[in-house]
């Protein structure tokens, strides 16, 4: 692991960066502070500037504007391989394994040590066990095929390949959005080890109980710009909560008047080829229904089930007037949307436009027979764009160029 240095100077100083798409400013003279040995919490509401920050941090994008210096020398990473050279490790929310490799050949990927040309198979085991010594898993061997791990597994591979890099500084983009909860106490008890090393930590959440529960400093952007930083300790979760939205929030969490009205959505006994198991629930118009359970219960494949993704092999789904199994091009019919928990596998076309994701499931009345205007499809899209407040330039623009 990489060896400590003084807490007293920082590791990683990012200062007055900005960065503009067209005519979007995304960051706009942004500001962070990282010592070693601690972990500085990065927040802010979606399209606030957090990714766009981290890109330039790793190499993947170049700032307009700004500096940056590592261990107190100039950094101006030239791409990710060079960030990674200089010790900058970025474990994302999606994880970027190769999941047809092996443990060890993601963990040396682009790093593999050779001789005359020809990898060290011996060398790199070697180094790929003693990255993974680190962890409590002794079922994830540098043998093993990634695509054999779990979600929680494969993360700590990401982390065993910032570990055997050298890494000095480690940023965690939502890291616990995809773990259950005992994953999430292991993660948290590897990050306290990390900080003892004296690795720098960015941890990027969301949930703000984390952030107060392992983060030491933080930085709040919205809008593309620092409103606000210091000690996690001096601050409640209300107060990083009104920073984030800007305004003054009375309650974090505020529940709205509900009056449950006529059974929309009723299942019974509704089993699939493994999962579902007889489940049955009902959902009133105006109700907001939870489906808790742990990873592997069966959410998901419930969800499926309903919506005509997965076959079902007996019970009864009931959507307002419609019964019966149905395919999901029946279902948009019915009113019925399934927002998938793999927005980039399955929820998005990423090759495509907003626009063109928009309306993907309702091109009626965009066009002639068989037509689609551009001019429609744009006037829709803008339509929900305003609605749900998301932050582009156009309709046209690539949905891929989105924040999370």
């Amino acid at each position: 692991m990489t060896q400590p240095i003084s807490h007293t100077i920082p590791r990683l100083v990012m200062q007055n960066v900005s960065k503009r798409f067209g005519a979007t400013a995304a960051l706009s003279n942004v500001s962070l502070t990282v010592h070693g040995g601690s972990v500085h919490a990065l927040i802010g509401e979606n399209g606030a500037g957090k990714s766009t920050l981290m890109k330039v941090l790793s190499g993947a994008l170049e700032p307009d504007s700004g500096h940056m210096t590592l261990d107190g020398l100039a950094y101006a990473p030239r791409n990710p391989m060079d960030g990674r050279r200089r010790g900058v490790g970025m474990i994302y929310q999606e994880l970027s394994l190769a999941r047809h490799l092996t443990v060890e050949e993601n963990i040396l990927l682009g790093l593999e040590p050779s001789r005359f040309g020809l990898v060290r198979r011996g060398h790199m085991r070697q180094k790929a066990a003693a990255a993974l010594r680190c962890f409590d898993h002794p079922e994830i061997t540098p043998a093993t095929r990634v695509a054999d791990l779990s979600v929680g597994a494969g993360q700590l591979v990401e982390i065993a390949r910032a570990i055997a890099m050298g890494c000095g500084v480690l940023v965690f983009d939502e890291p616990t959005s995809a773990l259950s909860g005992e994953d999430v106490k292991r993660l948290f008890r590897l990050i306290g080890q990390l900080k003892q090393t004296g690795i720098a930590i960015v941890y990027i959440s969301h949930f703000l109980e984390e952030i107060k529960e392992i983060a030491d400093t933080y930085t709040v952007l919205r809008d593309g710009q620092s409103v606000g930083s210091g000690s996690v300790g001096n601050a409640t979760a209300q107060q990083l909560a009104s920073l984030m939205v800007g305004r003054q929030l009375d309650e974090l969490y505020v529940r709205s008047p509900r009056t449950p009205g006529a059974a929309i959505l009723s299942i019974q006994e509704l089993s699939g080829m493994k999962k579902p198991q007889s489940a049955c629930l009902e959902l009133r118009q105006g109700e907001v229904l939870g489906i808790a359970g742990l990873v592997g219960a069966g959410r998901t494949e419930l969800l499926r089930a309903v919506f005509g993704l997965d076959p079902v092999r007996s019970g009864q789904v009931r959507i307002g007037v419609y019964s019966g199994q149905a395919a999901p091009a029946q279902r948009w019919a019915q009113g019925a949307g399934l927002l998938s928990e793999d927005r980039k596998g399955e929820g998005l076309a990423l090759s495509m436009s907003i626009a063109d994701n928009v309306t993907l499931t309702r091109l009626t009345g965009l066009g002639g027979p068989g037509l689609v205007y551009p001019h429609r499809q744009r006037a829709a899209a803008k339509t929900w764009i305003d609605k749900l407040n998301i932050k582009c330039l156009s309709p046209a623009q690539g949905v891929v160029n989105l924040s999370g």
